[in-house]
Order: structure tokens, then sequence, then C-alpha cells
């Protein structure tokens, strides 16, 4: 005789949250961050694997994302970092992929201006990408150049007259086949200093390619882009972008929010692992009731419950004015680490129901290799880490 059915809607510490961080959120914050959650409950995740499948990005759903009004939740509408954290968890918890789409407009995009624009191109600019009624991409990585591309950037920008001309290309940049703008990062041939430049994507000289044939972040539509020739205003340089120490500026910031998405990676896995466990029949009896996949549950909670405390002390950081970037390194690189195991943990427990997007798994085990890849790798965030405690640059 099976054992009695267990209430896999009634579990307890039914959000993951063992240590009850969200409690640390003021009244205001936690109802919102609930009410985004069950929005991506109901029109997000039921739809996640589907759009994996097909490799598509619903752009459908931009409009609908844009009456959460949501983005820039810390600048503009004055959201603690703990709060905009746990909301980016919670967009990855129901899809990397739409997480990952919100990463680039409001990270990426959004904090390039925010942070690098002028007043008065802020002014213009922001009220429609803050409406999401356009839509940004950030053009930084090159076909030639990942985690060199600091001190490797090929793409170039020379002065034309009152204006700039911009040759080169740019690889893996998300949103950018259905992208208003981009903001795009070339190397100014006369100082050698890399610049940067709001780019409509309607212009002469702009195509972008979609990526085919990726096993990670499917509908995320990142593409290759070639710039012949591109002519722009000099209304369009980013006046605070003149070299790449600018750019890391916002890098320092999305590399937290990367982080954030690892932990939002676990809080998935572990949904669907424990949902598997206590619902799937074996030898007569639920799965949750074997010692094993009771310890390898407890240890994808224990790597959750790590990474989600160390970003609950650096959105600390962050309203108390600003992490470190060698704190934000370690936070991308411990969390990501983590992440891998716990999603190889979730897998192995739903056997070989694992391996097909059908029961979820499979999606986030494979869409966290991407995640565990861009904002910086593992090794390049272990070197800035490194440097930090030895003051010894060991990079080359």
């Amino acid at each position: 005789m099976g054992a009695p059915a267990i209430d896999a809607d009634n579990l307890p510490y039914a959000d993951g949250d063992f240590y009850f961080f969200e409690q640390m959120l003021d009244p205001k914050e936690r109802i919102r961050l609930l009410e985004v959650r069950e929005w991506l409950a109901q029109e997000v995740r039921p739809h996640a694997a589907s759009w994996w499948n097909v490799g598509a990005f619903p752009t459908e759903l931009i409009p609908r994302i844009a009456e959460l009004d949501i983005v820039s939740p810390v600048k503009r509408l004055g959201y603690s970092n703990l709060f905009a954290g746990l909301l980016h968890a919670e967009f990855t918890r129901a899809d990397t992929s739409i997480a990952t789409f919100m990463g680039v407009h409001d990270g990426l995009f959004t904090g390039s201006i925010e942070t690098l624009a002028s007043p008065e191109q802020q002014a213009e600019w922001l009220p429609d990408i803050y409406a999401m009624k356009k839509i940004g991409a950030f053009g930084l990585t090159e076909p030639l150049g990942g985690s060199d591309v600091a001190g490797g950037t090929r793409t170039t920008a020379e002065r034309s007259g009152d204006g700039w001309v911009l040759n080169g290309a740019k690889r893996w940049i998300g949103n950018a086949t259905f992208s208003d703008w981009v903001v795009i990062f070339a190397r100014d041939v006369a100082d050698n200093q890399v610049k940067g430049f709001m780019v409509d994507t309607s212009l002469p000289g702009y195509k972008a390619t979609k990526i085919e044939n990726k096993t990670a972040l499917r509908t995320v539509e990142n593409a290759d882009i070639v710039l012949d020739g591109l002519q722009i205003s000099d209304d369009y340089r980013l006046t605070g972008a003149n070299s790449f120490k600018d750019t890391n500026k916002v890098l320092r910031i999305t590399r937290l929010s990367v982080a954030w998405q690892a932990v939002g990676q676990q809080l998935a896995a572990f949904d669907v692992a424990r949902r598997y466990a206590v619902e799937r029949q074996q030898f007569g009896r639920p799965l949750a009731s074997f010692q094993l996949i009771q310890q390898q549950l407890v240890e994808m909670l224990g790597n959750t419950v790590s990474s989600l405390g160390m970003m609950v002390r650096l959105a600390q950081l962050a309203d108390d004015g600003g992490a470190r970037d060698e704190q934000s390194a370690l936070a991308k690189a411990f969390t990501t680490a983590r992440m891998r195991e716990t999603v190889a943990l979730g897998r192995s427990i739903l056997g070989g129901n694992g391996i097909v997007t059908d029961y979820e798994m499979a999606k986030i085990f494979a869409d966290a290799e991407a995640v565990y890849s861009y904002e910086g790798t593992y090794e390049i965030n272990s070197l800035v880490t490194g440097r930090a405690i030895t003051g010894i640059a060991a990079f080359v």
C-alpha cells in the first residue's frame, strides 16, 4: 500500500526563505514583492518552458511588464537595494531568460544612462526607458574580446565633423534583435580611451543577427552586432563615459544583479526538486521519505541560504554607500559556484525527468551555465578578489 498523499501546495517554508530574510523589508516593500511574485507565477512561469523550447523572446510580454512599473527600483522609486535584489531573484525564479531581459534593459542599459549620461541626456531619454516604451541593450563584449575587453576593445569611434563614425563588432548582446537603442562602447582612435554612445538601432550601418543553437537562455535573443560606418551625432555620446573606468561603474552594480540571479536559480531548483520529491512515488512511498533525497534537498537549501545571506549583507552595504568591487566579485563567484552545485543536485533528484523541459529542471540546469559565465567568469572574479586580499595582481 502506498504512502498517504502529501499536499505539495502547502509545504513548510513555502517561499524557500528559511531564515526569513524577506522580513527585513519594510511592509510596503514586502507587499510589492508578493504582488510581483504572484504576477510572475501567473504570467511567466507557466509559459517559460514553451518560450525556451522555441528559442524566441515573447515581445508581447513587454507592455505587461511595463505595467508593473518596476524599472530602476532604487534610483527612481526609492526602494532599498535588498528589495531590488530580491525582486531580481524572483524574476529569475520564474524564468532566467525573462530576468536576463530585465537585467539588460533595467540594469546594464538603464544603469548606463543613469550613471554615464549628462542630466540633459537623462531628461530626454529616461522617461521612455523607465516606461519601457523604448527597450535598450548593452554592447560591450566582442567576438574576440570577453574577459580582456577592458584593454582590448576593437570597436572604434572616430570624430567626423560634429559627430562620430563607429566601426566594429559586438557579440552576445542581449535584446539587440528587437531593442530600440543600444549603448555601444568603442575605442576613440584619437586618445585610445573607451567611450560610450547611445545608438538608435534603426540607423544605417547597424545590423544585429540573432545567435542560434544556444543551450542556455534560449529565450533571450542574444545577437552579433556589426557596426559599419555608423554615423552618430556628438549629442549621443555619453558625456560621462570617457574611459573603461567609467564603464566599470556600471558593471560593478550589475555584477551584483547576476549574483542575485544565482540566488533565484537556486530557489527555482529547490522549488522544483522539493515538489517533485514529495509527489513522486518510488518503492511505494514518496522520494522525499528517503534519507539521501532529504540530504540532497538540505544541501540545496544550504547553498541557497548561504548565497542569499551574502547578498543580503551586500545589499546593506550598497544602501550605506556601495559595495566594493572585490566584494561584488566574490559574491558573483561564490553564488554562481553554489548555484552550479544546487541545480546539479536538483537535476539528479528528478532522474530522467530532469533532462526534459516538461519538468522545468532541465531549463533551470541549462540556464545556470550562462549565469555562471557572464558578468565576469568565476576565474576573473576570483582574481579580482585575490588581488584585493593580497595586493598582488595575477591576471597574466
